[in-house]
């Protein structure tokens, strides 16, 4: 799908049940080294169905969830709408319709491989009060965790349309300095697991983009190397995905 805006139309479902959260301590550095307190305004791009999102509003900061994904960001909505630091936001990483020098922090966590850098590096910096600084955040697959992740990752670049293409892993050290100012950013990393029932990796694997569509021949395929991975691998009837969750902050 050429339109990147709409890539989860169809796997929002397993996206809000099946998708990681984020560890404390990410939360934790936003605080302490990203200088907010309570209250504090954020920008939180590309915000998909407000997984980090309602972290930021349980952390009692105001939160600016900008989507433009409309089942998403409704998914979004029927779950956080109560919120009343909650703002849901129809716009880009590039076009975000926030007013000049609001924000105190941008988040993008998940999405920031979806966006033209050069062109959201200077909305954000518009929308940005002076100081405030961006945090990019990925769960980042261990793809050699163990035998499991060896053969999750093989099946994946061996069955899905463009993994390799939309990897956020393709992202480089001279991406980000490029994207941050003058160069400077500070880089954090945390453990971070899910454990999985066969339905609940069937769900997590069907959340992702690149994977074929459930509904279709070759989403039957993948489904049924899925679950003689799952059955080769379960321990108690389960399986574990490792992640290494890595921050990226810094001004822009």
């Amino acid at each position: 799908m050429s339109d990147s805006t709409q890539r989860f139309s169809n796997r929002v479902d397993n996206y809000i049940k099946y998708r990681p959260g984020y560890p404390v301590g990410v939360l934790e550095l936003l605080h302490n080294d990203g200088g907010l307190k309570t209250g504090s305004k954020i920008a939180d791009i590309g915000s998909g169905t407000g997984i980090l999102t309602r972290l930021l509003l349980d952390e009692g900061y105001t939160v600016y969830a900008v989507e433009p994904n409309g089942d998403m960001r409704q998914a979004a909505d029927a779950q956080l709408g109560d919120h009343k630091r909650y703002h849901s936001i129809n716009g880009t990483a590039e076009a975000t319709t926030l007013q000049a020098g609001s924000i105190d922090m941008v988040t993008c966590a998940q999405a920031f491989h979806w966006f033209n850098a050069e062109r959201c590096r200077v909305e954000f910096a518009r929308i940005l009060k002076p100081g405030g600084k961006v945090a990019l955040i990925w769960n980042n697959r261990q793809i050699e965790a163990d035998e499991f992740s060896i053969d999750y990752e093989f099946l994946l670049r061996q069955e899905s349309s463009d993994y390799k293409r939309v990897n956020h892993q393709n992202l480089t050290e001279a991406d980000f300095t490029a994207f941050f100012k003058d160069g400077q950013y500070q880089f954090s990393k945390f453990p971070n697991v899910q454990v999985f029932d066969e339905a609940g990796l069937i769900g997590r694997a069907f959340s992702s983009s690149y994977v074929p569509a459930q509904a279709t021949p070759e989403g039957e395929t993948f489904l049924h190397k899925l679950k003689d991975i799952f059955n080769r691998h379960q321990e108690n009837e389960t399986v574990s995905v490792q992640y290494q969750t890595e921050v990226y902050l810094g001004e822009v």
